[in-house]
């Protein structure tokens, strides 16, 4: 038999060996089950656990009775919850927000320093330290007897202390303490990717310095920016050591809500409610972040297109 005869007698593949070749050649799917497993225990499992809590009635000595009801919700419409979200929408938002002016100058310092290693060092060392031994350290700062105010007093600016503790100010600084490296580390990442020569070209085209800043650097570091905000904003927002320990009564959040709805009333279909919020509000921040990933990226690919066109004109120019 001849070759020729042979390849004509071969049979073609179907579909199911065109799909094992496949798997066999690509085992993707293989190495992704221990992280889809750990996703669904550690976070799917969990998260619609607290979505069926909310929707089912509170127990008598806590827990949960097997009941449909909407009452977890309809609670949260009381006018003191009402004051407590708004409470802490205005104390995240102000902390996101003084977060990011400090992390704006900061990331821009580190992008154009020749000691980048050194200062991200710095800037991660705090992460060595436990969380609350650094709120502790800024109790002992801020305290009615503490360093600040003795140093007023020394000083002859005060007679008696001032009440810097256990305010909504004192809330804003430790969160901004805590989570501002979460701020610098992407927007230095955005910035350090930036090309100066644009603010340059800004310059010699008639800009000064600020607005070749606010016209051309900022919006090539959207990116940077929006993650900055997702990451500082989403912990600060469901917070609960730091308005507990700085923040005083005054200055509860909905972190510090649910907490005692688990452990003190034991209502937890509220808890759970309130939780809803929380996971709604990080739901819509990462949604946001990606959005603005997504529109950065099709301005860059638009925008290479654009300069690959125009090169490809002038040579075609040259050429004729």
């Amino acid at each position: 038999m001849s070759r020729r005869d042979e390849t004509k007698s071969e049979k073609p593949p179907t579909a199911e060996t065109k799909l094992k070749k496949s798997k066999l050649s690509n085992p993707g799917a293989l190495y992704a089950w221990p992280m889809g497993v750990w996703f669904a225990v550690f976070f799917v499992a969990p998260l619609a656990i607290i979505v069926l809590y909310s929707f089912l009635k509170k127990g008598l000595y806590g827990g949960v009775e097997w009941v449909f009801s909407l009452k977890a919700y309809s609670q949260m419409l009381n006018p003191n919850y009402g004051i407590l979200v708004i409470r802490t929408l205005k104390l995240s938002v102000l902390s996101t927000l003084f977060t990011i002016l400090i992390a704006l100058p900061c990331g821009y310092a580190m992008a154009r320093s020749r000691h980048q290693t050194i200062l991200l060092f710095l800037v991660i060392i705090p992460f060595w330290t436990n969380s609350l031994i650094r709120i502790f350290a800024w109790m002992s700062i801020l305290n009615n007897d503490g360093i600040l105010n003795q140093i007023l007093r020394s000083m002859g600016l005060v007679k008696d202390y001032i009440k810097f503790l256990y305010t909504g100010s004192a809330v804003v600084l430790v969160s901004v303490y805590m989570y501002i490296p979460y701020a610098i580390l992407p927007i230095f990442t955005a910035v350090d990717r930036f090309d100066f020569s644009l603010l340059e070209a800004a310059q010699d085209l008639g800009a000064n310095k600020l607005q070749a800043i606010l016209k051309v650097l900022l919006p090539n570091i959207k990116s940077g920016i929006s993650t900055g905000i997702v990451f500082t904003f989403i912990p600060i927002f469901g917070a609960y050591t730091v308005p507990l320990l700085v923040g005083g009564k005054d200055s509860y959040m909905i972190g510090n809500i649910i907490v005692d709805q688990v452990q003190k009333t034991r209502n937890w279909p509220l808890a759970a409610a309130f939780s809803m919020v929380l996971t709604l509000v990080s739901t819509a921040g990462v949604l946001w972040m990606m959005l603005a990933g997504k529109r950065e990226a099709a301005l860059t690919k638009t925008s290479a297109k654009e300069e690959n066109y125009a090169e490809s004109s002038i040579s075609t120019g040259a050429l004729k």
